[in-house]
């Protein structure tokens, strides 16, 4: 543990050099959430007053756009500046705590959901999902998104070309059925891209395809690999300023290089 302790805190200072010696440009920085107050041990369920002092700090310092409207300004080519805050896999915290904080903010956000869970009352790990009633409530403002994140939260890197359809194709009618429209962006579970065929099929069905990658989203070429910046429980509101401005890129790329051997063997 130490051992990792110790690398981890490398990479992070030699990140933070590479920032200062190569100053991030200017772009769109699309944040990755998971949990808020769902009160589990996981790194990626945060404390509700740390996300506080963290929607706060977006609506002071940067301007928040609606995945819709960044990714629209990209495939223009319009230079465009601003955070995409997004949150994976549909737990129920994400509509019954974030999804308020961010209302009273006023600020917009996106849900990449696993469509089986709704129905199912949990994700694939057990964490209690969101239902669709309240999935249909959280996104009736206006300033909630939904996306796909495959119907069973499957890998598609190891998937055959009929299995990435279907997997696709149940989240996209699932969304339109209960929630009125098709989706039009989709986040590659675990951030693993898909292989050839899984890929083609992302891309027919949806705008947008996000994986990972800290920094910023600069051009239409970009739109079937959104970079996003993971955000934990141990980023302190130092490290997720520096993160939100697209810092920590080398940070970023080396856990990308990681993720598809990490994930290998997995199916979800």
């Amino acid at each position: 543990m130490n051992l990792r302790r110790g690398l981890a805190t490398t990479v992070r200072r030699a990140s933070g050099l590479t920032d200062r010696m190569v100053p991030a440009q200017a772009g769109v920085v699309v944040l990755i959430y998971h949990r808020v107050g769902g009160g589990s041990d996981s790194v990626v369920d945060l404390p509700v007053e740390q996300f506080r002092a963290q929607v706060a700090h977006l609506a002071t310092h940067h301007r928040v756009l609606s995945l819709d409207d960044a990714t629209a300004a990209l495939a223009a080519g319009t230079p465009t500046d601003g955070v995409v805050i997004t949150f994976d896999d549909g737990t129920a915290d994400v509509v019954d705590v974030a999804a308020p904080i961010l209302a009273d903010a006023g600020l917009p956000s996106a849900l990449y959901l696993v469509t089986s869970a709704p129905d199912a009352g949990v994700l694939p790990w057990d964490a209690p999902a969101a239902s669709w009633a309240a999935l249909a409530d959280a996104t009736a403002g206006g300033l909630l998104t939904v996306g796909s994140h495959t119907h069973r939260h499957r890998l598609l890197h190891r998937t055959t070309a009929a299995e990435a359809a279907d997997e696709l194709d149940r989240s996209v009618e699932a969304i339109a059925h209960h929630l009125g429209a098709p989706p039009a962006h989709f986040a590659y579970p675990k951030a693993v891209p898909g292989n050839r065929a899984a890929t083609a099929a992302v891309a027919a069905r949806f705008r947008s395809a996000a994986v990972a990658g800290h920094g910023v989203n600069r051009s239409a070429r970009q739109l079937q690999r959104l970079r996003r910046v993971p955000i934990s429980r141990g980023d302190d509101i130092a490290t997720f300023a520096v993160k939100a401005a697209g810092g920590l890129r080398l940070e970023g790329a080396l856990r990308h290089f990681a993720a598809t051997p990490r994930y290998w063997n997995r199916t979800t």
